[in-house]
């Protein structure tokens, strides 16, 4: 068996290394052609891995099914392998590196015997580029061949951009037994390396995704100068043309996708506004030459939620999934030889199999047990190319990446955070994002209301200690001469029968609007203890079912429960430990002595 599948002896070594320890009966490279892939979807359908669609209906679409225990990220089974533990942080799972390697290896040893061994070479953003990192992912399963040829760049150019460096990610993924108490996602940040065991759902082994993409580029971006992270990047172009970017940070359910592809309200379009999506999830941000900072979206593909996405709430991302598509877990309409999943339309298929294979009954359907009683699985998913999305800006392959006007985070609060505000400063801003919160909604597990800290949305997703990383963003501000205006929104503030009053999806669109004002100087705002709010009459709710009245309650800051929210703030300071940076701590000081006046 010829493991010297590259000109580069360090990937060589490395197959040659790793092919000893899983034991396949052949190596294949993934060059990336449209030929290749094709007959690899082919053989994937053959072994029952993929199904093929209506191909009138979706043409060059596939469903998959994962094992029924093995649908989701699993964060408990993710680790951070550092030698010092503290380098990994409290809020990390850590391992022993050497332990790690030795647990795993066994899990590991003999897992392709009888199968080939895919060596997938791909680039995170546009090969060439002063973004680009390569990235190797070893695989058993078509499944994510073809997943990761939609999400990454995956090409023979990518082994010519990489050259003879032994610069590169190196990732070894096995379905082995599948098996829940041995599934691992583990990174090793110190050895540019991503072992991901037991799991064939494509969050734990699209390697270049989470793992590589935000735990490892995150740990690479503080040691070279640059960030990695969880965030959407949106172009908002205004009738005479001009296009500005915001990035924004949000934690899961609380609509990222949907702001990435925004549709404008009817009064904006017949006005001439547009929006356009560079990316839906990643963000990778480097100070230009003009102290701005630059945004590229790493990916090259979404891998989005099924359950929800409709005509109504998301039409850029349907119209995306309908071509050249992976369904995974979603429900299998018979009829047509199409997919369907819960929020879709109206028209639940009476002849169908489930996420799981199963004849379905969606009379049966109970709320309280989605997951056993759904035709899709809640957390069903399509990946498909970011390239078929309607909205798809024409920056998205651009070497260089998108200018930066304002970064946006993001929560869910029923009363706490207003509609939107403004930070004073980057560090002030670095600490909005640093005690980022969502509370819990009857749909999650758990009680209701309770307070879920994610800062900048990348809880999960940090390579190495919290509170390092917070001191990275400080010290990225430093660099910044031309420093992006720093935000806080939240769609989801309720009335007291718990209902939300700010109508979200498209409507958005008009916070956007006075945050880019806002960051050209166009209008003024009223200073609270948290920062800046609009004025009421800044924020345009013609066509709205809402008034003045309502939006000055939206807009308002009641201290009493902001003091309560800042002893959750110390709490959380505390359990991520002793490197938050005294800067953090002396916003929270502030903060409480604003709120106490």
């Amino acid at each position: 068996m010829n493991t010297n599948v590259t000109k580069n002896s360090y990937v060589n070594a490395w197959i040659a290394e790793m092919a000893e320890l899983v034991n396949p009966s052949d190596i294949v490279l993934v060059d990336g052609t449209e030929a290749q892939t094709e007959a690899l979807r082919k053989a994937a359908c053959e072994c029952g891995d993929l199904i093929k669609l209506n191909e009138e209906k979706l043409p060059n679409c596939y469903l998959h099914r994962t094992a029924i225990n093995d649908v989701a990220r699993v964060e408990d089974r993710t680790f951070i392998c550092t030698s010092k533990k503290e380098d990994a942080g409290n809020i990390n799972n850590w391992m022993d590196p050497k332990e790690c390697y030795e647990k795993l290896s066994k899990l590991y040893k003999n897992s392709y015997k009888g199968k080939t061994m895919y060596v997938i070479p791909y680039s995170m953003s546009v090969v060439g580029s002063d973004f680009a990192k390569y990235g190797i992912e070893l695989t058993d399963s078509i499944y994510v061949v073809l997943n990761m040829i939609i999400m990454t760049r995956v090409g023979l150019n990518v082994l010519e951009a990489l050259g003879d460096s032994a610069d590169f990610i190196k990732g070894l993924h096995a379905r082995a037994e599948l098996s829940q108490e041995n599934r691992y996602i583990c990174h090793f940040p110190e050895d540019n390396t991503i072992w991901s065991v037991n799991s064939g759902y494509g969050g734990n082994v699209l390697l270049g995704k989470k793992c590589f993409a935000l735990r490892i580029a995150s740990y690479l971006g503080r040691k070279e100068g640059w960030m990695a992270e969880h965030m959407l990047i949106l172009g908002v172009q205004t009738p005479d043309g001009e296009v500005k970017y915001i990035t924004a940070a949000f934690p899961s359910a609380c609509g990222k996708t949907n702001l990435a592809m925004l549709i404008p309200p009817e009064i904006y379009q017949k006005q001439g506004y547009k929006v356009w999506c560079v990316g839906d999830d990643i963000a990778w941000l480097r100070v230009g030459k003009d102290g701005r900072l630059w945004a590229v979206n790493p990916e090259n593909g979404f891998f989005g939620v099924a359950p929800g996405t409709n005509e109504k709430s998301n039409p850029n991302a349907l119209h995306t999934a309908m071509r050249d598509t992976i369904f995974t877990n979603v429900c299998h309409n018979l009829d047509d030889n199409t997919v369907w999943w819960e929020g879709l339309d109206n028209n639940p298929p009476t002849n169908a199999l489930n996420w799981k294979g199963e004849v379905w009954d969606y009379r049966k359907y109970d709320k309280a047990d989605k997951v056993n009683t759904s035709g899709a699985h809640p957390n069903s998913r399509f990946t498909a190319m970011a390239a078929n999305c309607p909205c798809i800006s024409d920056k998205f392959n651009d070497p260089a990446g998108v200018p930066v006007s304002a970064i946006v985070f993001g929560g869910r609060r029923a009363k706490t955070a207003p509609l939107v505000y403004q930070s004073r400063s980057w560090q002030n801003g670095t600490f909005v994002g640093s005690i980022m919160a969502s509370e819990t909604t009857a749909a999650a597990a758990g009680a209701v209301g309770v307070v879920r800290r994610d800062p900048m949305a990348m809880r999960p997703f940090v390579g190495y200690d919290m509170g390092d990383y917070w001191a990275h963003w400080l010290a990225m501000g430093k660099k910044l001469s031309n420093p992006p205006k720093i935000f806080h929104v939240n769609w989801f503030r309720t009335d007291d029968e718990g209902h939300f009053i700010w109508p979200g999806f498209g409507d958005n669109m008009r916070v956007l609007l006075w945050i880019l004002a806002r960051c050209e100087g166009k209008v003024d705002a009223t200073e609270t203890p948290i920062g800046y709010v609009p004025n009421v009459d800044d924020i345009n709710i013609e066509g709205l079912d809402i008034t003045k009245e309502t939006l000055a309650d939206l807009l308002s800051v009641d201290k009493a429960l902001w003091l309560e929210d800042c002893a959750g703030i110390r709490q959380f300071y505390a359990q991520v430990g002793d490197r938050v940076p005294a800067e953090l701590y002396d916003e929270l000081k502030a903060l409480e002595e604003k709120l106490s006046k």
